[in-house]
């Protein structure tokens, strides 16, 4: 059903006389029906496919022509208090024994506390319900250190290839933390000052070990979407290299954020260091802005490929694009657009787009409800009345036929899991999920009502919902804690979404009266069950004289160091020019309706050097220029998909005539030896570099993780180990495809859009 004619069905039934509109006492879909039903001592019962809950009277409550509304955020609340714990528990920590926290836990089969579940919905919803146990939760993931430098950071929980620095999306933490430093209590003063020494530690450890300067941008896997081949190529599922090397649109919109945090709490503390990271935060955007806009397809890409291979990907989420679009870095146009070409299904929205084939039901083919919070946040911060209307009745339908805020559904039928062989799911799926409750939250209060985090009063409520919310009443209400809002319909509704125009404030009571306007001109793509096709593999690379030989399969793609070079829609041989320095090439194939594969794995050829032996390692630049190193190496420490114990070391080099230089090499868990990141330099020819290595930091050298006892470095100590084996040099080409210094040229051109998008 097109949201255009879901649209004429809800105005339809306000014109008809008779029973109730759909959706205020029950809804069906897929011939299952919820129906809730108000009790006499002002609690609720849920009649749903799975049974029946009755839910008692809740500390907030909303007042509207539909019970099902209304019932649905008591659900929420109640399910909130459940997850209100004296302690947490996890098998991989203290051998799964009670761990005193008064926190939220994650869900009901999730019993610890986790950085990106419990920040996103402390962000949502739960720093303004509950300030004291979110600061408590949140602080449960700050750590000292035990070894290395000390300082104090947050915790990234276990991860891809033994977590940070290839999961590097801990920075949620301070999307949260921002919204309980400002009070005036002893606690949220002394919590001010930890998110003031948390921020500027992390983020210059971010800095030093994660962002890559010729790129401008920060290296991980996309935040959330951390189960490699559930949205990467499948062969990342035993080799995480190239997520560590690749950089996601969300975990760099998240660094946008903090930086951003940073700044103001500089400015206002007097600190020097304000200018700096404005400035970095100014380049970020500018870079994030011009890295990962997709102009053919009006998207802003999940991912892009390596600092070596910066190949564009047929690859979007939306949590990144909802984040980029809340952020302000988007301009208001391409946020409108990409809003509208992200695909829809009545059922819901996906999390990512394209679906990937032969791929079980998880993040593909699923839709996730804190995720389409966040796209409602997107959805109202555009004025996009489609998809706020989308995804306010996606997540009442979600949680009224499942009986509880699940953690996701199927795409297409909105189901807690639908049978499809070896691809069945979701793969998990828990009750009263932490951060979908408090997307639920957040819909009802922020999504509906218009409040917004501040305390200002912004609604912006599309048309279509007037029949389920407002019936044939003038106004529906809101008690919060200590306000109470009511929203009066207009007389007349001949736009498409209802704004303030006036509002009287009395007491702790706020009306406001609506306004039907005309919305900005959002649609809703409908192709988000589409599969992309599945990836080739490596292009075969054969030297040919002065050229290389390329053999290309029939409706794939060629791109070579970072662009795309030729296309075949009949297997042929194409001659690419022969250089002198590494070059890098990897497929895409290419389905009859023009979509894409993710690449498949990248082959680069050069001419290489080896450089083994005792260290410091010596060797001699043959020419001038720019020159790329890499060590094999093997660490056996932990398995692919989770652990604390990713190898990160610092490789000094020391060029005759050059200052000292250096990068860090991560070395992820894995069963055969590999290649690490690569650390560039510059040498003059014959000039000798002397290699020195040293430890960096890895997420074991945290006093928070003596209490892993799911692997190695945990419980027994720290542990930042590899066998290094022999370094290997190769010539790179004179200047990267975009060196920094463009790109802050480019930044300060975008510095004063950022600013206006920011007051948008």
């Amino acid at each position: 059903m097109s949201c255009a004619l879901a649209c004429a069905q809800f105005i339809s039934v306000a014109r008809a006389a008779g029973p109730a509109p759909a959706w205020q006492h029950s809804l069906e879909w897929r011939g299952q029906t919820a129906r809730m039903d108000e009790l006499p001592d002002g609690g609720y019962r849920l009649q749903h496919p799975g049974g029946e809950r009755r839910i008692a009277a809740q500390p907030l409550a909303s007042d509207t022509a539909s019970v099902m509304f209304d019932g649905l955020f008591a659900v929420a609340q109640a399910e909130l208090d459940e997850a209100r714990v004296a302690s947490i528990t996890d098998g991989a920590f203290d051998s799964g024994q009670p761990i005193p926290c008064p926190c939220f836990e994650t869900g009901e089969k999730w019993r610890y506390v986790w950085t990106r579940d419990v920040s996103y919905a402390i962000d949502l919803a739960l720093a303004r319900l509950d300030p004291q146990r979110a600061r408590a939760s949140l602080r449960f993931k700050l750590s000292e250190t035990r070894a290395g430098t000390k300082g104090l950071y947050v915790a990234q929980d276990t991860g891809s290839g033994g977590s940070w620095p290839i999961s590097s999306d801990r920075v949620v933490w301070f999307l949260a933390a921002q919204h309980l430093i400002d009070g005036n209590d002893d606690d949220s003063r002394r919590f001010a000052g930890e998110v003031w020494r948390a921020l500027t530690d992390t983020l210059a450890q971010d800095r030093r070990y994660v962002f890559d300067e010729a790129m401008g941008l920060y290296r991980g896997e996309t935040s959330f979407l951390d189960w490699r081949e559930q949205s990467y190529p499948r062969w990342t599922a035993n080799d995480v290299g190239f997520i560590a090397q690749s950089f996601a649109l969300s975990t760099n919109v998240l660094q946008y954020r903090a930086l951003r945090l940073a700044e103001r709490l500089a400015r206002e503390r007097g600190d020097a260091r304000a200018e700096q990271y404005a400035k970095q935060a100014q380049d970020l955007g500018a870079t994030i802005e011009r890295r990962f806009w997709r102009e053919d397809r009006g998207l802003y890409m999940s991912y892009i490929g390596t600092a070596a291979h910066p190949v564009p990907f047929e690859a979007y989420d939306l949590l990144g694009l909802s984040l980029l679009v809340d952020s302000g870095i988007a301009p208001r146009e391409r946020a409108l657009r990409a809003l509208s070409r992200y695909p829809a299904l009545d059922s819901g929205s996906p999390v990512i787009w394209p679906q990937q084939p032969d791929t079980a039901i998880y993040h593909n083919r699923a839709s996730w409800p804190f995720v389409s919070a966040y796209s409602l946040r997107a959805a109202r911060a555009t004025g996009h009345a489609p998809r706020i209307a989308h995804e306010i009745r996606a997540l009442m339908r979600g949680a009224a036929l499942a009986g509880s805020n699940m953690e996701n559904f199927e795409l297409t039928t909105q189901a807690v899991h639908v049978d499809d062989g070896a691809l069945s799911g979701p793969v998990v799926n828990s009750p009263r999920q932490l951060w979908s409750v408090a997307g639920y939250l957040d819909m009802v209060i922020e999504g509906v009502f218009g409040v917004m985090p501040d305390g200002r009063i912004e609604p912006k409520l599309p048309v279509e919902l007037v029949p389920v919310l407002f019936g044939d009443r003038e106004t529906i209400s809101l008690q919060l804690a200590n306000r109470r809002i009511t929203l009066r319909r207009p007389r007349e509704l001949s736009g498409d979404l209802l704004v303030a125009k006036s509002m009287h404030t009395e007491g702790d009571s706020t009306a406001v009266q609506l306004v039907a306007a005309r919305s900005a001109d959002g649609t809703l793509a409908s192709d988000a069950a589409a599969f992309a096709p599945a990836s080739p593999e490596a292009p075969r690379v054969d030297a040919d004289g002065a050229q290389w030989k390329i053999a290309l399969p029939a409706r794939t793609r060629l791109y070579v160091d970072g662009a795309r070079q030729a296309d075949a829609g009949e297997a042929r041989t194409v001659e690419v020019p022969r250089g002198d320095v590494e070059q890098c090439f990897s497929l895409t194939r290419v389905d009859a309706n023009g979509l894409e594969s993710l690449h498949g794995p990248t082959r680069c050829t050069g001419d290489e050097i080896t450089v083994a032996g005792e260290w410091p390692r010596r060797w001699i630049a043959p020419h001038d220029g720019r020159y790329a190193v890499r060590a094999d190496f093997l660490n056996p420490h932990g398995p692919i998909n989770t652990g604390i114990t990713a190898a990160v070391k610092w490789l000094d080099v020391q060029c005759t005539g050059q200052p000292a230089q250096g990068g860090v090499l991560v070395m992820p868990h894995g069963q055969a030896r590999q290649r690490s990141s690569a650390v560039t330099f510059r040498a003059a020819a014959g000039a000798e570099c002397r290699f020195g290595l040293r430890d960096g930091f890895n997420m074991s050298y945290l006093s928070h993780n003596a209490h892993y006892t799911g692997g190695s470095g945990g419980q027994s100590g720290p542990l930042n180990a590899a066998d290094v084996g022999a370094l290997h040099v190769v010539a790179l080409a004179p200047t990267p495809d975009t060196p920094s210094d463009t790109l802050a040229k480019d930044a300060s051109k975008q510095t004063a859009t950022l600013a206006e998008n920011r007051t948008q």
